[in-house]
């Protein structure tokens, strides 16, 4: 049986990232990094596809399971007829070659468990040859390779192309197995002591969540969330991926199932503003300098997202082998909307250096460069439609939110000059171009009957992205338009219980089949914009029935299907849990503040 998406636990090591399911079982890993190909897939296919479970014979679904603390350390309890077990699953921050690290611990009682490993390599395809090498197994196909053994070491056998182990724990007692990467041409690394790296790891994360600057009713939800984007997070350069998943369906068995192990530049300021507020300077400047280097060059050439260090080509395949998750198909690796044209990201670039300078984080000066290099190419550009914040695939518009955001990029700019008169720039070229744009949006995008900011000009369609304009300062919140389109995307758009999606899927626009689920980013939007209008109660009641969204461990997916009850999407999603770490925190000062 298909486990529903928030049956998932993460864990990670800031470079890859791994999901766990209630039943023990691991159902999803790319190694070495996000964006490699999976050797456990069966999240996306079945069992055959590869996946590695560890729990007592005869079980199913684990009995509770929690995070250790303020860690990524997880911990697995079931409580059987014979016995209570506990299963301790992480990936230690890496010196060199990924672990994965599993510990079961005898509680009471002696309970008979069972590890079954199923290693598939290049997304599930590739079954590897599998021999014994000084008391481990060892799997290699192509350039991977894996090691596995245990400590204290305990018999294994092959059966039916799977790796299996059977040994029985009793009150107290510990076997640990690692299972280690590393390139097949390269000599194995050193083994790792288990017990030495746990202890590491709940030091490492109990000592990175203290630095939380956080102390209102939501800290908890906000440290979570701050863990979660910190596991997202690609060390070595700083990128952080959307999520660690590709083609969680946005509607299940529908075609929406894209792959989010990239970065993209629409997160940015918002990634930029919740780090900095919650105190992450030294996450936020690596962020930013991720940014700096993703755009440099023809500012034509700006992408809408790039890779883990900056790679520009994601060329999207399907994956015609793996049936989908609840047979939600096609899979696909990479991502065409790379090639599209979305004029959103000019000023998403703009706004976030511009952010990143105003909170201290030391400028680099040929950074102002680039952006004078990249509003002068939005300066011909802008009046173009293009493909907006959404990734439609139908016909390009004049997005309103596009507009939005090509002010945003000329108020960065003047706002840059007007405070550092040794900038070289044409502050009265901006002001210009910010005028005109902000004169077309209110003429054009605005529908004065209706008394809502639309979803392109000339539509009668809304689109949740309005409810950032008083966010970035286009209008006030108190502006009767601005409070019109709060009403207007809450009434048409809404869902269920306060939930509000993207946009009608039954539009124009969109060039897709099917439908999907509520926006979570969106609806946490809709807390800020009614917060911002006058209404906190109204916001505080909407982002207290978004958390109990969240899976048991605190997680959140991209949407939320409010019929089934059920989240939906590429999980977890960063998106999210920077939607809600910036609302909790608005909410929270505004409370602190009486």
């Amino acid at each position: 049986m298909t486990l529903r998406i928030e049956d998932y636990a993460l864990i990670g090591d800031l470079q890859t990232a791994a999901l766990v399911g209630t039943d023990g079982s691991v159902d999803w890993l790319c190694l070495p990094r996000f964006d490699s190909g999976a050797c456990f897939a069966a999240l996306l296919g079945d069992k055959e596809n590869g996946h590695w479970r560890i729990a007592p014979k005869g079980s199913e679904r684990c009995t509770s399971r929690r995070y250790v603390g303020d860690t990524l350390v997880l911990e697995t309890r079931w409580e059987t007829r014979t016995g209570t077990v506990e299963v301790v699953d992480f990936m230690p921050q890496r010196d060199t070659t990924p672990d994965v690290i599993r510990i079961v611990r005898g509680v009471e009682g002696t309970v008979e468990m069972e590890s079954v490993l199923r290693l598939r390599f290049d997304h599930g395809s590739i079954v590897p040859w599998m021999r014994r090498s000084d008391g481990h197994r060892v799997a290699v196909a192509g350039p991977d390779s894996v090691w596995l053994r245990s400590e204290p070491p305990v018999r294994t056998w092959g059966q039916q192309f799977s790796t299996v182990s059977s040994f029985s724990v009793g009150a107290g007692e510990r076997v640990a197995f690692v299972l280690s990467w590393h390139p097949s041409h390269e000599q194995r690394p050193d083994p790792l002591d288990p017990h030495e790296a746990l202890r590491c790891s709940l030091a490492d994360w109990e000592e990175w969540s203290t630095a939380c600057r956080s102390r209102g009713r939501y800290r908890e939800a906000v440290v979570r969330s701050l863990i979660t984007l910190k596991a997202l997070t690609y060390a070595p350069t700083g990128g952080i991926v959307a999520a660690p998943t590709t083609s969680l369906p946005e509607e299940i068995g529908g075609v929406r199932n894209w792959d989010y192990r990239f970065c993209w530049l629409r997160d940015s300021t918002l990634t930029l503003e919740a780090l900095l507020t919650a105190g992450y300077q030294e996450e936020a400047a690596a962020w930013r300098d991720w940014l700096l280097r993703a755009v440099a060059g023809d500012p034509a050439d700006l992408q809408i997202m790039y890779g883990l260090g900056g790679e520009r080509r994601l060329p999207e395949t399907e994956l015609p082998w793996l049936s989908g998750y609840a047979g939600s198909a096609p899979v696909r690796v990479g991502n065409a909307a790379v090639d599209q044209l979305q004029l959103d990201v000019y000023g998403e670039v703009m706004d976030s250096l511009f952010l990143a300078q105003e909170q201290g984080i030391p400028g680099e000066r040929h950074a102002w460069f680039i952006q004078l290099s990249l509003l002068g190419f939005l300066e011909s550009k802008w009046r173009e439609p293009d493909e907006g914040l959404w990734e439609v695939r139908g016909p390009r518009q004049h997005f309103t939110h596009s507009k939005v955001m090509a002010w945003v990029a000329a108020d960065r700019a003047v706002r840059t000059l007007e405070g550092d008169s040794t900038l070289r720039g044409d502050v009265n070229r901006w002001r210009a171009m910010r005028d005109e744009v902000h004169r077309e949006v209110c003429e054009r995008g605005y529908d004065p009957v209706r008394n809502t900011f639309t979803q392109y000009y000339g539509s009668r369609e809304l689109d949740a992205a309005t409810l950032l304009i008083p966010r970035v300062g286009f209008l006030p919140p108190d502006d009767p338009r601005v409070v019109g389109t709060v009403d207007a995307v809450r009434a048409e758009l809404g869902a269920d219980g306060g939930l509000v999606r993207r946009y009608s899927t039954e539009g124009t626009v969109d060039g897709l089949p099917g439908g999907e689920g509520a926006f979570l980013a969106c609806s946490f939007w809709l807390a800020d914009a009614l917060r911002m209008t006058g209404r906190p109660k109204e916001a505080r009641e909407l982002f207290e029935r978004l958390l109990t969204l969240r899976n048991d461990l605190g997680l959140l997916a991209e949407e939320y299907d409010p019929g089934a009850g059920r989240q939906l999407g590429n999980f977890p999603q960063a998106f999210s849990h920077i939607a809600l770490v910036t609302t909790a925190l608005a909410l929270d000062d505004e409370e602190a503040a009486g």
